[in-house]
């Protein structure tokens, strides 16, 4: 048994990404609960709170994975259940589990097609050792039986996916209750797949049953438990059962499966190569590992190498598929997708494949949509099934999602429930666009960004598109290439559109609200695309938004402001420019459009003038639009100020006689001091209290007026005169001033 590994890889590098604040554990307060070393119950538990909590847990959970898990002598990685400390001790609920067992059998008995699935399921966890007989235990010791039950994939009805329900209850607790879940070590869906178009030939891979790869400890596997009957056979008597690997329903499965493989990939990564680490920590997203590359022997030594590399871990590497048929000949058809197993790759043709909900045609290496025939009932919940189901990350089709996003708003605004019908009266509109999306299948857009590799380019350069209007707001990107023969190219990278907010804005603030999310995109790709970009640029039809990000003298009320600073933290005012509204792409994105529209548009193109000069003609200052009408800017204000000698800068008591009371006196002389620390330049008084500072100035100004000749003999060192009234009374200035 090897021991564990003393550091936390590349794991902790992700969760220093992901969760930025880490407050100190101190200001932790659970709701409800008793703070330790406070002697007080809290019952304000903020999101703030919230967000420390995530942190703690987050870092207990790789504390307990860093000590714990290990490899054992059949080179399966052994991790633990991470439980929570302190935690409520689990009820015996085997009873609950038996209800659930027996509902269970009843459905099976009903539908002969999914109990064969269930069976055939079952047989293959005990058959693959991943389940075991449950050893019996003593009346005290704690134990936990997780109730089944199994789930269908919408694209594949003939299989079945049995899930063990580690969230039901008893007495109020469940085992996840009591679960560290993990931070999300996945890697970004978008980024994924931005790094998936980079290059000329494309791979996907599966790691095969991803989560029972990983062995659960011995000792934690009384809270793994099962019922189901002996030899798998319904006519059998109920037996218990436990599992020895992690299973889908358990909350931190996901994160200690994708910490395992992290683990096993950096544990012999100088064997295999970095790339191949950084094939599985960066390129995969949960299970499924997308990556393109400049040519087919890079490909497939990349992923002989990977898929070695996985197998010294007992981590299989199967259901390969590419876009090159040499890639798939290299590996045995038993390595292959599916539906790639019984193919002739050098004469059949390629079958369409699904990568992380986007079907990819393998033969054209293009993108392509799958429209659900669903019908949907005419009410609010039907209308947002039927536009979410349409699954598009890239944002390929947002000039048509936007138009459905439109249609449920429009639509769903009446005061109704969920299933209460909608007016039919609105319903001719619903049904159009429902028809238009069938057109949507006929749309392929292609999986490289351009037809050339990006790694022996000569430079590239990120550009990005920003419109907005009443109904929506939007943002393309767009990557230009230029090889060493300077010819340029073009792709279509990604875009969003979303819905204009409500209350209704004006259209500067839309377009500004555009800016920001294009600045937002540029922050997305440039971080997730990993190739080196020359240049970004930024384009948008609004001079006012230019006006504004340009500006460099006038100030804006508080909206504009938060934007513009949003707008400047990501890029300069002069990566900003002018593009009139027939050339900018992202118009379409922001009203409804129809799919040979956007075939005959700029949409997947990008404007002409990125491929030629890739610049558009223009002025590239941009000055405020009518700053003197413009609501947003704040009026110049003149400040006049009269510079005193050391003589007269001391304004007298007569200032103090409008003043009706002690208290307004006190208030207006504090007010006056804590606006000149505010503007001044120094703060030296910045420790002094405003309002002993505003007692002191008074009565300084009092004594000046009533014993001025006293303070200035005392000042310079001369005896008080016979006729002064405090001579008697040996007067002295205080360090403060104060006579």
């Amino acid at each position: 048994m090897l021991s564990p590994c003393p550091n936390n890889i590349q794991v902790k590098e992700t969760l220093k990404t992901k969760n930025t604040h880490q407050p100190s554990v101190t200001n932790y307060r659970l709701q409800g609960e008793e703070v330790e070393g406070l002697g007080a119950t809290v019952f304000d538990r903020t999101p703030e709170d919230e967000k420390i909590a995530l942190s703690i847990n987050d870092q207990a959970f790789l504390d307990i994975m860093d000590r714990e898990v290990y490899k054992n002598d059949a080179n399966n990685w052994v991790a633990p259940r991470p439980f929570c400390k302190p935690r409520r001790r689990l009820p015996n609920n085997r009873e609950t589990a038996l209800r659930r067992l027996l509902s269970l059998r009843r459905t099976l008995d009903k539908r002969p097609g999914m109990r064969e699935h269930f069976l055939e399921f079952m047989k293959k966890v005990f058959d693959n050792d991943q389940a075991e007989l449950a050893p019996e235990l003593e009346e005290h010791q704690e134990r936990w039986y997780l109730p089944l039950f199994g789930v269908y994939h919408p694209q594949k009805p003939n299989q079945i996916r049995v899930v063990f329900d580690s969230s039901a209850k008893q007495d109020g607790v469940s085992l996840n209750d009591v679960l560290l879940s993990g931070p999300d070590l996945n890697n970004s869906l978008l980024g994924v797949l931005l790094r998936f178009r980079r290059e000329l030939i494309a791979i996907t891979a599966d790691i095969q049953q991803m989560f029972y790869a990983f062995v659960v400890h011995e000792d934690h596997r009384e809270y793994l438990r099962f019922l189901w009957y002996k030899d798998n056979d319904l006519n059998n008597d109920i037996t218990e059962f436990r599992m020895k690997v992690h299973i889908f329903g358990n909350s931190p499965s996901p994160s200690v499966a994708i910490y395992g493989m992290r683990r096993a990939a950096q544990e012999h990564q100088e064997e295999y190569g970095t790339d191949s680490k950084e094939f599985v920590t960066r390129n995969f997203y949960v299970d499924d590992g997308l990556i393109s590359l400049p040519t087919e022997e890079e490909a497939i030594d990349l992923l002989t190498r990977t898929k070695r590399m996985l197998s010294e871990s007992n981590l299989k590497l199967h259901k390969i598929a590419s876009n090159s048929s040499t890639v798939m000949r290299a590996f045995s058809p038993e390595d292959l997708a599916k539906d790639l197993k019984d193919l002739d790759l050098a004469v059949d043709p390629l079958p369409l494949q699904r990568s992380l909900g986007l079907i990819w045609n393998l033969e054209s290496d293009s993108f392509s949509f799958q429209v659900s025939q669903e019908e949907k009932p005419f009410t609010k919940r039907g209308i947002l099934s039927t536009v979410q189901s349409l699954y598009d990350p890239l944002g390929f089709a947002a000039p048509i999602t936007v138009q459905g996003k439109l249609l449920v708003r429009e639509l769903s605004s009446k005061v109704c429930e969920w299933d209460d019908p909608l007016p039919w009266d609105q319903a001719r509109a619903w049904k159009l666009w429902k028809e238009s999306l069938l057109e949507l299948e006929k749309l392929h857009i292609d999986r490289r960004y351009v037809p050339i590799s990006l790694t022996t380019s000569q430079s590239r350069e990120l550009c990005i598109f920003s419109d907005a209007s009443t109904q929506a707001i939007a943002a393309v990107a767009y990557l230009c290439v230029t090889d060493n023969k300077n010819q340029r190219y073009v792709g279509f990278i990604m875009s969003k559109a979303k819905l204009a907010p409500l209350p209704a804005h004006t259209v500067p603030h839309l377009e500004l609200c555009a800016a920001v999310l294009a600045a937002e995109m540029a922050e997305t790709i440039l971080s997730e695309i990993d190739i080196e970009v020359q240049a970004v640029r930024f384009f948008t039809d609004s001079r006012i938004v230019l006006g504004y990000i340009h500006n460099a003298s006038r100030r804006f009320h508080v909206y504009v402001a938060n934007r513009v600073n949003r707008i400047r933290k990501s890029s300069q005012p002069q990566q900003w420019q002018y593009v009139s509204t027939e050339k900018n792409p992202a118009d379409h994105a922001t009203r409804p459009a129809s799919i040979d529209v956007l075939r005959l548009s700029n949409w997947f193109t990008g404007p002409r003038f990125l491929l030629h000069t890739g610049e558009p003609p223009q002025d590239n200052t941009f000055e405020l639009v009518n700053p003197e009408q413009d609501v947003e800017v704040r009026p110049e204000v003149a400040v006049n100020y009269l510079k005193a000698s050391d003589t007269d800068r001391q304004f007298s008591s007569a200032h103090f006689e409008r003043f009706l009371s002690w208290k307004r006196l006190l208030r207006a002389i504090t007010k006056r001091i804590q606006v000149t620390r505010m503007f001044a330049k120094t703060h030296k008084d910045e420790a002094v209290d405003a309002r002993w500072q505003a007692k002191r100035i008074i009565i300084c100004c009092v004594q000046r007026d009533f014993f001025a000749e006293e303070i200035n003999c005392l000042k310079n060192g001369i005896q008080l005169t016979k006729n002064s009234q405090l001579r008697k009374l040996n007067p002295f200035i205080d360090e403060d001033g104060l006579l």
